[in-house]
C-alpha cells in the first residue's frame, strides 16, 4: 500500500459521468457485494500476462521463465486473460458487463488526484474524493460511506459488513462509529463457543509469519468471509483482497499473477456460495473493481501514484440480475470511481445522490438495462 502524493487530475474529474437521473433501481437485486482487488492493473484484466515481465530480470520471478510462460502465456490475448481470470471472462463478461479496456475505447479512472489506496477506497465508498486524505495513515475517515448510510435503513441495519485483508479498512469505514460489522487484518473476533474450525483458523492467524503487519493473506480472509455469509446472511457486503498490490510492490510479477488468479477463484467461490443459498439466488449483484492502477513498462509496474503514468486508470465489472449481458464494453463514455457508491445504493433501490449531493451519480449503463 505504497503512498504517493501531489497529482491533480482535474481533467479526469470533469469527465465523471452524470448521466440522467436514474439513481435508484426497482429491480431484482436485493443484495449487493462490492469486491476490490487492490492495485490490480487493467492491463492484466484485459490482455492477461505481460510477456516482458515473465522473467527474473524485469518481473522478479522466482519461477523459471519456461514454467511461467507455460502457466500464463498464450499468443492470443483473449485466451491469456481467460487463463488468468476464468470466472471474470467465463461468467462475469458473458452474463454481465466489464469496463476499462482502453485499447477498445473504454476508460474507467479515479478522480481523487492521488491514485493510491486510502483515497481510492474513500472515493468509491463515499462517492467523491477528499483532497485532505493524502496518506494511508490518515486515520478515521471524516465522511460516512455509502455502507454506513445504507446501514441506517431498517431493512439493512445490522446486515452491512466490511471484510478485508487490510487493517486500515477500520479507519476508512469508520469502525468506531459506523455500526458496521468489520473484520479486517490479522484480528479475528472473539467467539463465546469456538468450533474446532474456529480454533484452527485462530491458530493460523496467530502463528503464521506475517508478510505485512496490516495486511493478512487473501486465503485467510476467505474462510471467515464465507462462514459469515453462510451464518449471518448480510444484505450489503464489501470485500477487499490485498495481495495483488503487495506482490507488485515487492517486484514479484509471478506472484502478482498467482494472486490475481486466486482472487478470481475466491470471487467465483463467493458467487457460487451465495447463489446456492435461497436468500441470494437470483437476487444478488456483484461489482468488482480495483482502488487504483499502476505504472507500466519494465519497472514502473511495481508502483503507483503521481510518479507512475497511468495509475489513475482502473476497471469495473458488474454481474447480477439487473445488468444486461453486454460483456466487454467498447467505445463508451468514461466511468469514474466516484460513481461506484451511488451504484451500490441504486442496485438495492436507494438514492444515495439525493441525500449526498456531491456524490457522483450511478453508472446508468448497468442500471435496469437487463429488463429493457
Amino acid at each position: 500500500m505504497t503512498i504517493r502524493f501531489g497529482i491533480t487530475l482535474k481533467a479526469l474529474a470533469v469527465s465523471v459521468l452524470l448521466l440522467g437521473a436514474a439513481p435508484a433501481l426497482a429491480g431484482k437485486t436485493q443484495n449487493i457485494v462490492l469486491i476490490v482487488s487492490d492495485g490490480l492493473r487493467w492491463q492484466e484484466i484485459f490482455t492477461g500476462a505481460d510477456p516482458t515481465l515473465l522473467n527474473e530480470k524485469s518481473g522478479g520471478s522466482w519461477l523459471a521463465e519456461p514454467q511461467l510462460r507455460k502457466r500464463y502465456w498464450r499468443e492470443d490475448a483473449d485466451q491469456r486473460r481467460a487463463l488468468l481470470f476464468p470466472f471474470l471472462w467465463g461468467t462475469v463478461a458473458r452474463q454481465g458487463q466489464i469496463y476499462g479496456n482502453q485499447l477498445k475505447g473504454s476508460v474507467a479512472h479515479v478522480t481523487n488526484g492521488k491514485a493510491f489506496s486510502y483515497p481510492g477506497y474513500n472515493e468509491m465508498s463515499t462517492g467523491y474524493p477528499n483532497d485532505a486524505i493524502d496518506k494511508n495513515e490518515f486515520g478515521p475517515n471524516p465522511n460516512a460511506t455509502v455502507f454506513e448510510w445504507l446501514n441506517k435503513f431498517d431493512e439493512f441495519r445490522g446486515q452491512v459488513a466490511i471484510y478485508g485483508t487490510w487493517d486500515v479498512y477500520q479507519d476508512i469505514f469508520r469502525k468506531s462509529r459506523s455500526g458496521l460489522v468489520i473484520q479486517t487484518g490479522w484480528t479475528l473476533p472473539k467467539k463465546a463457543n469456538e468450533t474446532p474450525r474456529d480454533a484452527l483458523l485462530r491458530e493460523l492467524y496467530e502463528t503464521s509469519t506475517r508478510f505485512d503487519e496490516e495486511d493478512t493473506w487473501n486465503s485467510f480472509l476467505q474462510i471467515p468471509l464465507l462462514d459469515y455469509v453462510k451464518t449471518s446472511h448480510p444484505r450489503v457486503l464489501f470485500v477487499g483482497y490485498g495481495e495483488t498490490d503487495n506482490w507488485a510492490h515487492q517486484g514479484r510479477y509471478d506472484l502478482v499473477l498467482d494472486s490475481a488468479q486466486r482472487m478470481d477463484h475466491f470471487v467465483h467461490q463467493l458467487w457460487d456460495t451465495m447463489q446456492a443459498m435461497p436468500q441470494y439466488r437470483g437476487t444478488t449483484t456483484f461489482i468488482i473493481t480495483t482502488d487504483h492502477g499502476r505504472g507500466s513498462g519494465l519497472t514502473e509496474w511495481k508502483e503507483h501514484g503521481v510518479d507512475e503514468k497511468g495509475s489513475e486508470n482502473i476497471w469495473i465489472a458488474v454481474l447480477g440480475p439487473d445488468t444486461a449481458p453486454l460483456g466487454e464494453r467498447a467505445h463508451v463514455a468514461p466511468l469514474a470511481q466516484a460513481q461506484i457508491a451511488a451504484t451500490v445504493a441504486a442496485f438495492v433501490g436507494k438514492d444515495y445522490h439525493d441525500e449526498v449531493s456531491k456524490a457522483a451519480l450511478p453508472i446508468t449503463e448497468v442500471l435496469g438495462t437487463a429488463q429493457k
